[in-house]
Formats: structure tokens, C-alpha cells, sequence
């Protein structure tokens, strides 16, 4: 009997997590949370695709609502790297270089270069688990001494996958989505596009992922795709600006605005206070929602790792559920030894 209650209750966890999803107003796959957004847009913006000076590789898990049986899990594996970048410039995070200093003046623009990369993100929300893979193609170019533009796509494809025997409900009676079958997949293309203005103190960027439309239709008796779903483009703003402190503290102060119709726009604001090439700490705000606090050490010129701890406020789930989401960091062919990444904060 005991374990019965247990199957029921984790059942019962699971399908609220899918009705929880489901009740957002908009029918497809929404795209995963990110609080260290700031160590890592690549993920939400294509035209980030090497930025660097070195191939840079990141790795992240996220376990929102911990503690909850089927809430969403989060994992992704991202790498891009330059082609042809051959006008290294400082930055406000290049301490201790060698004969590079943090204030040079430059004389002209930065010269184009290329960048290709990829990216792979498994998520998972009770029975319903997307994996999304992209190849990333950016353009980058210099238009002022200070300011570099960049534009870049991705394209690759979309991969939905739901498991309807955990919409078992534990009722007597057949129920007839779940007796057809234990799963449905479905394949589509999956294209993203962006723009991203930086230099060493300021970025501001524009993004659309899933912009070909993908829905799923679940009704009393079958699952199938549905061509009138309202799956829409999912759009990405983004801003920051690095204040130096002194020559060994700065910080640096962030937003993130998501749009996704009609659901209410989705507003994150952070800001990351960082000594040197070492470590750094950090907080958060997304409106409505709840806080968040971040913190991170460069270990090596090619290791960092981040972990940032996220707490609701609204009161759905609030009742001691938890957000834990950690960020490896892998810089490869280093040569200038940057401690942290240096055009993307």
C-alpha cells in the first residue's frame, strides 16, 4: 500500500509538472531558463559564434524546481571558435597579460573575422523531453575604432520526444492516449538567427530561436502534430554594460528580455561583481518570479566554473522549491591567458 501512495504521489508530481507546462499560452516547446545567461549567450544568440580568441566550449546543467518528481532538467554542450581573427584586442578582463594594456587606443576598426560552432540542449519537463542540435555560422565586423557588429544563423533540427505512459493518472478505466503506444516522436528543422553589437565595455544583442513553427496536439484520444498550433519564434534582447572599478575590481550590470506570444514578457537583471581573473559573485531579479545568486572562479586560463542558485517568489511552487544550474567553462588555445571570457562577460 505504501508503495502504491508513493507511485501515486510521483504520478501525481509528474502530471502536474506537464499541466503546469501546458498551461503556458503557447502549445509548443518553450525554450529552457538560463540564470548564468551572462557566462554563456551563445546559447540564446547565434551571432556570438566566435567572439573569442580561443575555441571556447561550455558545458551546463540546470535542475529547476528541485525536489519535484518530473520538473524540468536542463543540459547542454556548446563550442565555437574564430576563423581567421587575427586583431586581438584587450579587454577590461585581460589582467596580467604581458605587455598588453587595458586602455589602448585604437587607431582603426577591428578587422573582419568569421566563427563556426555547435550546439547540443537536452530538456526534460515530466514526460515531455526535446533535444535541440545546431551547426552556427557569425560574421564579424568592425564599424568604429571601439564597436564590432556581428550577425550569424543557425540551423539544424528539433527533436520532441513524449513518453505518454507517465500520463498514467492512476485511473481504473483504459485510457486511450496512453494505450496507443508509450511514445511519439517528431523531427523538424530548427533554424535561429541573431545580431550582437560589442566592445570591451558594452554589448547590447538581438535574437529569434525556434523560428520554424513545431506544435503538439494532445487530445482524449491520440497524440499527433498539429499544423494549428501557436508555436511562434521565441525573441532574446540583450544589454550590458562593465564598469572598471580599479585596476582590480569591476562590474558588470546586465538584462535579459524574453518574448514569446502572448505570454507576458519575461524580464532578467543581473549584475556580476568580478576581482581580477579569479572569482566573481552575483545576483538576480526576474520580475515576477523570484532571485537568484551566482557565483564562479577561474580555476585556470582554460577551466571556470559557475553555479548560481535560484529561489521564487510568485506563488506557484513557491513552498521551499529550489533552482540549482552549474557552467563549465573550457577555453582552448588560450594563448593570451585570459582567466574569463573576454568579450562575452
Amino acid at each position: 500500500m505504501e508503495k502504491m501512495n508513493r507511485k501515486q504521489v510521483k504520478a501525481a508530481e509528474i502530471s502536474f509538472v506537464f499541466l503546469l507546462w501546458l498551461s503556458i499560452p503557447v502549445v509548443a516547446q518553450q525554450k529552457p531558463q538560463y540564470t548564468q545567461y551572462i557566462l554563456n549567450q551563445y546559447v540564446l544568440n547565434p551571432a556570438l559564434t566566435g567572439i573569442e580568441n580561443y575555441t571556447d566550449i561550455r558545458i551546463s546543467h540546470r535542475n529547476q524546481w528541485a525536489g519535484l518528481s518530473g520538473a524540468p532538467q536542463t543540459t547542454y554542450l556548446t563550442a565555437h571558435m574564430p576563423i581567421g581573427k587575427k586583431d586581438y584586442r584587450t579587454t577590461a578582463t585581460s589582467a596580467g597579460i604581458p605587455g598588453l594594456s587595458n586602455n589602448v587606443a585604437y587607431r582603426s576598426a577591428a578587422k573582419p573575422h568569421h566563427g563556426i560552432g555547435i550546439q547540443v540542449v537536452n530538456d526534460e519537463s515530466g514526460p515531455l523531453s526535446t533535444v535541440n542540435a545546431l551547426v552556427t555560422y557569425a560574421y564579424h565586423i568592425g564599424i568604429t575604432e571601439k564597436l564590432t557588429l556581428s550577425a550569424g544563423f543557425g540551423a539544424g533540427i528539433n527533436r520532441l520526444n513524449l513518453n505518454v505512459s507517465m500520463l498514467d493518472f492512476n485511473s481504473s478505466e483504459t485510457d486511450p492516449v496512453t494505450s496507443n503506444g508509450q511514445y511519439f516522436n517528431s523531427t523538424k528543422p530548427d533554424l535561429s538567427s541573431g545580431l550582437f553589437l560589442y566592445s570591451n565595455r558594452f554589448f547590447a544583442g538581438i535574437s529569434a530561436l525556434q523560428i520554424i513553427p513545431s506544435s503538439l496536439s494532445i487530445t482524449e484520444t491520440s497524440v499527433s502534430e498539429n499544423q494549428d498550433g501557436l508555436s511562434v519564434p521565441h525573441l532574446f534582447g540583450t544589454a550590458g554594460y562593465r564598469f572598471n572599478l580599479n585596476n582590480d575590481f569591476n562590474l558588470i550590470t546586465s538584462m535579459l528580455v524574453k518574448y514569446v506570444s502572448p505570454a507576458p514578457v519575461s524580464i532578467d537583471a543581473n549584475a556580476k561583481f568580478q576581482y581580477r581573473n579569479l572569482l566573481w559573485v552575483g545576483a538576480g531579479y526576474r520580475l515576477n518570479d523570484g532571485f537568484s545568486g551566482m557565483v564562479g572562479l577561474n580555476i585556470s586560463p582554460a577551466l571556470s566554473l559557475g553555479y548560481s542558485y535560484d529561489s521564487r517568489t510568485a506563488s506557484l511552487l513557491s513552498g521551499g522549491v529550489r533552482t540549482h544550474e552549474i557552467v563549465i567553462g573550457f577555453n582552448l588555445g588560450n594563448k593570451y591567458n585570459e582567466g574569463c571570457p573576454g568579450l562575452r562577460w
